[in-house]
């Protein structure tokens, strides 16, 4: 329905006349007209009869007019709703996030958006970093909190939220454990338990590796952190890990040349979605972590 029609329709009906709306209205007569025939061809009706220079109403007209005024009160009143659902932090919010920062970081985080926000539904996804990517390209997530990519898609935008340096870890049994300035020639040369191939921590791994054209000696492969941090720690093989689950049943290689491998943690948008409130008010949430 196009309301600027209705509206001329209202306005000559209290003003009683063409030229009067047309001066209300601040348009010329001809368009008040053409306004009018727009609706009468909608509805298939007459609104007007034209008696010697005047108009008189007919009775659709008569009957249309409470109908248009309320069709036009709710507009209004809908318009003014939506404006000021904006600044309302409410809703659904759903958002992805890998399990190791879920469990290792963003708990502080989302304790404190649902203390400020309790209007908010929020739905957690725990996903791989990788699925949480695709997920937010495609807009199945608002948001994700990810092992950020060693390449960025510019289809995306990306926020570091923490470092996340990893160390690679061995058993405290495992004969690694004890030796001392461990290249990376040596190790390639000792089981490995890494994620799979397509994980962003795997492929930063792997290109340390490939920089001295080596490839580790994966033995076995499982996603999830905590899982690796198991089976090394029972000494099936050495891993990478992050510091935040670094145990006493672990013990850090000692690597040549102090070799450390570096990953970043943060946060992902899609910045062709709408943002809704609850996703600013996250957002601003984050900023002082940046």
């Amino acid at each position: 329905m196009n309301t600027t029609n209705l509206t001329t329709f209202v306005t000559v009906m209290n003003t009683g006349s063409i030229s009067g709306a047309a001066e209300k209205l601040f348009i010329t007569q001809p368009a008040v007209s053409k306004r009018i025939k727009n609706l009468e061809d909608e509805f298939n009706i007459t609104l007007f009869d034209t008696v010697g220079r005047g108009i008189v109403p007919t009775q659709a007209a008569s009957e249309m007019l409470p109908h248009a005024k309320r069709w036009l009160e709710d507009y209004e009143n809908f318009k003014i709703n939506l404006q000021h659902s904006k600044h309302i932090v409410s809703g659904k919010l759903v958002i992805g996030t890998s399990h190791h920062i879920g469990l290792h970081h963003l708990a502080p985080v989302l304790k404190h958006f649902i203390q400020a926000y309790p209007a908010v539904q929020l739905e957690v996804h725990f996903v791989d970093s990788e699925t949480a990517h695709k997920a937010v390209l495609d807009g199945d997530l608002s948001l994700a909190f990810l092992t950020l990519p060693p390449v960025y898609d510019k289809r995306l935008t990306y926020h570091t939220l923490w470092s996340d340096p990893l160390y690679f870890m061995t058993g405290t049994l495992s004969p690694l454990a004890s030796k001392s300035n461990v290249t990376l020639e040596q190790l390639a040369r000792y089981p490995a338990i890494l994620p799979s191939a397509n994980t962003f921590t795997s492929q930063i791994t792997l290109a340390e590796f490939a920089k001295h054209n080596l490839k580790p000696y994966a033995t076995m492969s499982t996603n999830p952190l905590e899982s690796i941090r198991m089976l090394v720690s029972v000494g099936l093989g050495w891993s990478v890990l992050p510091q935040t689950m670094i145990s006493q049943d672990l013990e850090c290689i000692d690597m040549a040349d102090n070799i450390e491998l570096q990953r970043h943690l943060g946060v992902v948008i899609n910045p062709k979605l709408t943002q809704s409130s609850s996703v600013t008010a996250l957002l601003d949430l984050l900023a002082p972590i940046e």
